[in-house]
């Protein structure tokens, strides 16, 4: 993957050395350290130059990002992808329920990951699958992935941030009261291993989840939710806490039946763009099977 970054040198950056401008700009150090190996990696007016080298205001300076590699584990798959939205840095995607984000031992062929990869390899070009917002299997929706070193960093330092706004949908049994709120519980493993977790108040990592009900229907409840921390089955976990386990979800609430997979989809993704700055949303409207569930 080639990615060619063209920043104009503005007198809030005048005397800034190189290094210390891009750290600026949101490269972490290890983004750097790579960026360092690659050929003609900074040029400045087209001439090649140190990182250490001191920026003067109207300079254009151009970083060339060169990626090689692609992920060697995980298998080009041809699969219909439903691309929401595409630049030379990110790509986002709409994922259904039941695709796995990454190849496992029972999914090695069939996960996103493997369909990213046969996307880019069908055009020639190395992909290393780093995606910044992980689904559960059977959890639908926007999901956005990084292509190259620099985007991915600056990305995770945002969701770190908490700058990566998500805003999730979800049928939960019952009438939740009140019909909005915050639910601050701390989640860890269940009997420390496998993958189910659990409220534990002891040894549990703070997770916090706010909440609205948009509508209710037939003893159900379509919730809307925005994550502030982003635990490992964070919103299945506090809802059942509260009482409101989700419909369909077979490891919080296994004598749902109601659905084939857990009813939690992820709606909106509001973020900065990594390199522009430009601010970005993205909405993936409720799918077919909550829909029908609610009779919407």
């Amino acid at each position: 993957m080639k990615r060619t970054i063209h920043y104009e040198i503005t007198s809030e950056y005048e005397g800034y050395s190189i290094e210390k401008f891009l750290k600026a700009k949101g490269y972490s150090s290890a983004n750097i350290t790579a960026i360092k190996k690659m050929p003609e990696n900074v040029v400045i007016d087209g001439k090649w130059e140190h990182l250490n080298r001191k920026l003067t205001a109207g300079e254009a300076l151009t970083v060339n990002i060169t990626e090689e590699d692609s992920s060697k584990q995980i298998p080009a798959v041809k699969m219909e992808l439903d691309i929401v939205y595409e630049d030379e840095d990110i790509i986002v995607i709409n994922k259904p329920a039941g695709l796995p984000i990454h190849p496992s031992l029972n999914h090695y062929e069939d996960s996103l990951a493997n369909g990213l990869a046969y996307y880019y390899e069908s055009q020639g070009k190395p992909f290393i699958f780093r995606c910044v917002n992980r689904l559960d299997n059977n959890t639908s929706g926007l999901t956005v992935v990084a292509k190259h070193l620099v985007a991915a960093g600056i990305l995770s330092t945002m969701v770190k941030n908490r700058e990566l706004k998500r805003e999730y949908l979800a049928i939960v049994e019952g009438h939740v009261e009140p019909y909005r709120g915050t639910i601050d519980a701390p989640i860890g493993r269940v009997n420390d291993t496998g993958i189910m977790r659990q409220v534990d108040f002891e040894k549990g990592e703070r997770a916090v989840t706010h909440y609205q009900v948009i509508h209710e229907k037939n003893g159900h409840s379509l919730v809307s939710i925005h994550l502030e921390t982003g635990r490992t089955h964070q919103i299945r976990v506090h809802f059942k806490y509260i009482g409101h386990p989700l419909v369909g979800d077979h490891l919080y609430n296994p004598s749902s039946k109601a659905m084939n997979r857990q009813a939690l989809h992820s709606h909106r993704l509001e973020f900065r763009h990594p390199i522009t700055g430009e601010a970005m949303e993205f909405v993936a409207e409720i799918p077919i099977d909550m829909k029908l569930f609610l009779e919407l």
